[in-house]
């Protein structure tokens, strides 16, 4: 089957997980609902099961805006992923596990916003809607969300790296090899932390933009003055 060598930046984005066998045909990710200081033992070894059964990355997402985006620029920049597979709890308040699957189902609409989905703050404004179509497009679902074996994700994992399909719960499993099409390599440009505070406009944009340079100008000017210009001058 074909396999890729992933592009040189992967995964363009950090975060919260580990790297393992470049060429695996599956990821994992852990759904967090608590603080990074705090994270027990059991989430833990969720994610490094992943990672020790053959998982490309395996890690933990927490919010449905910034974490989502981290992970889907992480897996379409390597098309040998081809499924993904969803573990541990809900992120109460975020509902990160729900907008995700929806994403799948749904995608999302003209202003970013994941569709069929009650996560509050699910948007993911800063990748461009050709990823969010090529992540659909090239990575498939396996939920085992609220379900903490070890042995679920180690048998999910196996399943995925098979030649021939094979029954795993609902699913038939195999590796398919690579997306045909290259690697979509892409970073979080903008980082809009707040999507809920609304989608700006176009107008808007380019307003806050010269808005902000106008206020870099004055900031140099004042800068200028103070050591070398008027302000240091005797009237």
């Amino acid at each position: 089957m074909l396999k890729v060598k992933p592009n040189p930046d992967y995964p363009p984005e950090e975060g919260r997980y580990l790297r393992g066998n470049d060429f695996s045909p599956v990821a994992v990710a852990i759904v967090l609902n608590c603080d990074e200081d705090k994270i027990p033992p059991e989430l833990v070894k969720l994610v490094r099961v992943g990672i020790e059964t053959g998982a490309a990355l395996s890690g933990s997402v927490q919010t449905p805006n910034i974490g989502l985006e981290k992970m889907v620029c992480n897996l379409v920049a390597n098309p040998n992923i081809r499924y993904l597979i969803l573990g541990g709890p809900e992120s109460e308040g975020h509902a990160t596990g729900e907008a995700l699957k929806a994403l799948f189902t749904h995608g999302v609409d003209k202003t970013h916003r994941i569709m069929g989905t009650n996560a509050p703050h699910a948007v993911l404004y800063n990748l461009p809607f050709e990823m969010i179509e090529r992540f659909r497009q090239q990575i498939s679902l396996i939920d085992l969300q609220f379900e903490g074996d070890p042995g679920q994700i180690r048998q999910a994992v196996w399943s995925c790296f098979q030649e021939k399909p094979v029954e795993f719960r609902n699913y038939r499993l195999y590796d398919p090899g690579a997306f045909s099409e290259a690697p979509f390599v892409g970073n979080l440009d903008w980082r809009i932390t707040q999507p809920w505070a609304g989608i700006m406009e176009e107008t808007e944009v380019e307003a806050k933009n010269k808005a902000l340079a106008r206020a870099d100008q004055l900031r140099a000017r004042s800068r200028k003055d103070s050591f070398y210009g008027p302000k240091n001058r005797k009237h």
